[in-house]
């Protein structure tokens, strides 16, 4: 017999006075309950509880042995606890890569309030615009920006990865404001430069189902998006760049949205995990709080 479900007989025999009462408040016969406590009392060589027709009673060592018992049972209750909410609760490193303006603008904020609701979490957060293969280089969750056809993912839809044009106050003041698309054909672009200076930068704006692309020149091009992002405060062109990073920019008034009637170019946007497994907790709890941040409303 287990020797913890013979003490937890035991414990509650002693507690009810007998062996029907304590049969009836687990669920098992009067027969089983006199099994483990004889299986007690072989293994220990001695009486546990004097019993009689009418009455049970603790003998000196039964006594004694009754409150060791009620330790015991409880630090092996508290071991499971421990063991539960271990799998409960996230715990450990969590290794994550996700492209690098989304990443350094919207998740790293994300990342910190993620972190301080659980202190027990360790995020290693990679950023990069380049594909990345989670099994190949050890990472767990991923955030994508475009289609996902990679079967061996497991992908959650967030909210699309929404573009939009802007510009400071000043350099519109100057240079005055756009109204359509082929007018920024007499401005500054600020331009993302994903892979080489000698690939040219097309923006596309869509409005009543109409596209319109155009060729972006300036004098600043970059592939950090922080630096376009300065450029554009400080009145070196217009901008297009995430909404989400941008609208705070709009609210503050550091930055006026350009094309308001028009669409800026629009792309999925999904967080993954590897397929084939059950997620972890901690995956699992991080894919939640991704989703019930940025997912779809």
């Amino acid at each position: 017999m287990d020797r913890l479900t013979s003490m937890a007989v035991f414990v509650k025999a002693s507690e009810v006075g007998s062996f029907a009462a304590a049969a009836e408040a687990m669920g098992m016969s009067p027969q089983m309950v006199a099994k483990h406590v004889v299986f007690l009392e072989d293994r220990l060589g001695t009486t546990l509880l004097h019993r009689t027709t009418r009455r049970q009673s603790l003998t000196d060592v039964g006594r004694a042995y009754y409150d060791r018992c009620k330790l015991v049972l409880a630090e092996a209750e508290a071991a499971e606890t421990l063991a539960q909410d271990m799998r409960s609760l996230p715990s450990g490193v969590l290794r994550v890569n996700a492209p690098m303006t989304f990443g350094a603008f919207s998740l790293a904020p994300f990342v910190t309030r993620y972190l301080r609701r659980y202190p027990q979490m360790q995020i290693d957060l990679t950023l990069n615009d380049r594909f990345v293969d989670p099994l190949e280089e050890g990472f767990e969750v991923m955030v994508r920006i475009g289609e996902v056809e990679d079967t061996s993912l497991v992908a959650h839809a967030l909210a699309p990865y929404r573009l939009i044009a802007c510009a400071s106050p000043d350099y519109l003041a100057k240079r005055g404001t756009p109204r359509t698309p082929s007018e920024f054909q007499h401005h500054d672009c600020l331009a993302y430069a994903y892979w080489s200076p000698s690939i040219p930068c097309r923006w596309q704006f869509t409005r009543a189902g109409q596209v319109e692309e155009i060729q972006a020149t300036g004098r600043i091009r970059s592939n950090d998006w922080k630096t376009l992002l300065h450029a554009a405060v400080e009145g070196y062109g217009i901008t297009l760049g995430p909404e989400g990073v941008l609208s705070g920019e709009i609210a503050a008034g550091r930055l006026v949205r350009v094309l308001p009637d028009y669409e800026g170019p629009s792309r999925p946007m999904h967080v993954l995990y590897p397929a084939g497994r059950r997620p972890t907790v901690k995956v699992k709890s991080f894919v939640d709080a991704i989703v019930d941040e940025f997912g779809l409303k």
